[in-house]
């Protein structure tokens, strides 16, 4: 575990480089996400039949020009993880990964040694995602299998509409920023605490786009509430 609190945030990596060093299960788990999130992935391991067959069976190698996987079937070089914005050390060799963490941090590059919280300038939640809504967990390290719980007890609870609803929300805040209005004025607690989301649920979207419409109308000039 960490011996401070981690701060919360979201990586934007499309397009960006990040390493994964590894070839077995966990980083094919870790180069899956960054390539689910649009990232230039570089993929570093002498053999790395395990983790592009774990890639493949979920779906996740690419399939477009150029490819946004480069696999480099070679050990870990010393001083390239200063080559990218995110290294993440996944060999489960103590003296590789420590390599790589050095590396890393000299540079001053993010990374996440996996299984090692101490050597983490970056820890990686238990995630849910839904369309354009993600749903993080983090202990801080101290229990992987803690925050994948809490994570699926908290997709239980939201229910499977919540991308849905956030597409509605970015329509109507669209509109309001089109008709030069402020979506700071818009009461949008009270909106999503009314009838909203059980709408979306219900699959109601006619009528939770009628909602939002009244609900935005009274802060965006020469426009009528219906």
């Amino acid at each position: 575990m960490l011996d401070s609190e981690v701060f919360p945030v979201g990586l934007v990596v499309a397009g960006r480089p990040c390493l994964v060093v590894g070839g077995g299960r966990v980083a094919a788990r870790k180069t899956g996400a960054l390539l689910r999130c649009g990232a230039a992935v570089t993929l570093v391991a002498p053999e790395a039949h395990v983790a592009l067959g774990l890639l493949s069976a979920a779906g996740d190698l690419p399939r477009r020009e150029p490819p946004a996987l480069d696999v480099q079937l070679r050990p870990y070089r010393r001083g390239e993880a200063a080559g990218y914005r995110l290294v993440i050390a996944a060999t489960g060799v103590a003296e590789v990964d420590q390599a790589v963490w050095d590396d890393a941090e000299a540079a001053g590059v993010w990374i996440n040694c996996a299984d090692d919280p101490a050597h983490c300038s970056v820890v990686l939640p238990a995630v849910h995602r839904d369309g354009p809504v993600t749903v993080a967990v983090s202990t801080g390290g101290a229990s992987p299998a803690l925050a994948s719980w809490v994570r699926t007890r908290v997709a239980a609870c939201v229910g499977p509409h919540l991308g849905t609803l956030a597409r509605l929300l970015d329509e109507a805040r669209t509109a309001v920023h089109a008709g030069g209005g402020s979506t700071e004025a818009v009461d949008w607690q009270g909106v999503l605490d009314g009838p909203l989301p059980e709408l979306v649920r219900r699959g109601h979207l006619g009528d939770a786009r009628k909602l939002l419409h009244r609900a935005v109308a009274v802060v965006t000039p020469g426009t009528a509430p219906t």
